[in-house]
């Protein structure tokens, strides 16, 4: 370790990612990148592809910290190079070059890694039909409702830009907009095959 860089133990690394400490954090991206970047450059990868996956397997872990569902049944160590090692054999089958066969470095365990990241995956494809939707929504609909939604304004201010009459009109249109964006939604929800 560096001077005045911290050392965390697993339990302080996950304590901290989850109170928001951003120490804690950039540990974590230094701590575990070197092991990445072996797998991925040993299995027909470069480092940059490396740390795009790093990038990818430290935000499903970050994002189960701060949520507090991560169940750790390992070390953070190993979770992440699941997660990783699964993101890398996704990315060269994408790419055709997944000849079946990793060679690992590392013992690959259960580690519910592969639950976590299909969690994240699905939750990414909601986000994008749902994104997919809202712009198919036009407008006024899609301006009231990311005003709302997104950029938290409240009824008055949506009312004086949309030109309601009053804010109840605006509650009303603001709630036939959601149904509507909801149909769109789910319309294109079932038609999705999933992955």
């Amino acid at each position: 370790m560096g001077k005045g860089q911290p050392s965390y133990t697993d339990e302080e690394l996950v304590a901290g990612i989850r109170h928001g400490d951003e120490r804690a954090l950039a540990h974590l991206y230094r701590l575990h990148l070197p092991m990445v970047t072996h797998l991925v450059t040993q299995n027909s990868g470069t480092e940059d592809e490396a740390k795009d996956i790093y990038q990818e397997g430290v935000m499903v872990f970050y994002e189960k910290v701060r949520a507090g569902t991560l169940e750790l049944s390992c070390q953070v160590k190993t979770y992440l190079y699941a997660v990783c090692r699964r993101l890398w054999l996704k990315r060269l089958a994408e790419k055709g070059r997944y000849g079946g066969r990793l060679d690992d470095h590392e013992p690959y365990l259960e580690t519910g890694a592969e639950a976590d990241l299909a969690e994240a995956e699905e939750r990414d494809r909601r986000f994008a039909l749902m994104s997919e939707a809202l712009l198919r929504l036009g407008e006024p609909c899609r301006s009231l409702l990311e005003g709302f939604y997104l950029l938290d304004k409240n009824m008055q201010q949506l009312t004086a830009e949309h030109g309601y009459t009053n804010a109840d009109n605006a509650k009303n249109q603001k709630y036939k907009c959601l149904v509507r964006l909801k149909k769109l939604f789910f319309a294109q929800y079932k038609e999705e095959p999933l992955p």
